[in-house]
């Protein structure tokens, strides 16, 4: 069972958190959509005080603010949200890191993780669709069977190159990990990555890969292997 810390207020939560608020590093963030201030390892500190209070972290969630959001997520029990509760807020998670936190913190860690991919991936709005996508990566990579991988591939071919940045990011992913994980895809993975040229012009630092699907999935199938 999970610890739990001293039972805290939002009010005083977010007295915490504005003392931590550095103006540089929110406009470090700002420029990657993330409209918050705090130093990440500063927030996990809190969160380790705090330990895990599941309705101080809905209560925190309800504020609506990102880093308020980003420590809900890392106090909360991820069983304890139903899928209702989930969809509606993968919806309210409009910052790339609250839902990066919510899906690989939360979502993935719950009961309907499955029901939601299969709902999200579909979406009209595109940034509940990546999150859909990003469920499915996951899937391409870990537990793969039942996936029409063929099928997904079919999509990627269709959609990929026209998708708004945040779905496009997404389905990029899984083309990789198809390519990476599966052998048997890996030439029409390749294939499509090349046609489409998405991210081929990404700028990397060096000593990191490429979200160039091609070169991506190259460079870590050689790691697999050795070579």
């Amino acid at each position: 069972m999970a610890a739990t810390g001293t039972v805290t207020t939002v009010e005083e939560v977010m007295v915490q958190l504005a003392a931590l608020e550095d103006p540089k590093i929110r406009a470090v963030n700002e420029r990657h959509g993330d409209d918050h201030g705090v130093n990440l390892s500063r927030l996990r500190a809190v969160a380790k005080e705090l330990k895990t209070q599941q309705e101080l972290s809905r209560q925190l969630w309800q504020t609506g603010d990102t880093a308020a959001r980003l420590l809900a997520v890392l106090i909360c029990r991820p069983k304890s949200f139903g899928q209702d509760e989930l969809d509606v807020m993968i919806r309210e998670a409009r910052s790339p890191k609250v839902q990066d936190w919510l899906l690989n913190y939360v979502v993935k860690k719950s009961p309907h993780a499955e029901d939601l991919r299969l709902l999200w991936v579909a979406d009209p709005d595109p940034e509940v669709a990546s999150a859909g996508w990003a469920l499915t990566s996951e899937r391409v990579s870990r537990n793969p069977e039942g996936l029409d991988l063929n099928g997904l591939l079919d999509t990627i071919e269709a959609e990929l190159r026209d998708a708004p940045d945040r779905l496009q990011w997404a389905m990029n992913t899984c083309l990789a990990q198809i390519g990476i994980s599966h052998p048997d895809f890996r030439s029409r993975a390749i294939s499509i990555g090349e046609r489409l040229e998405v991210l081929k012009d990404y700028p990397t630092p060096p000593n990191c890969t490429s979200p160039y699907a091609p070169v991506w999935i190259q460079e870590i199938v050689r790691r697999k292997e050795g070579k």
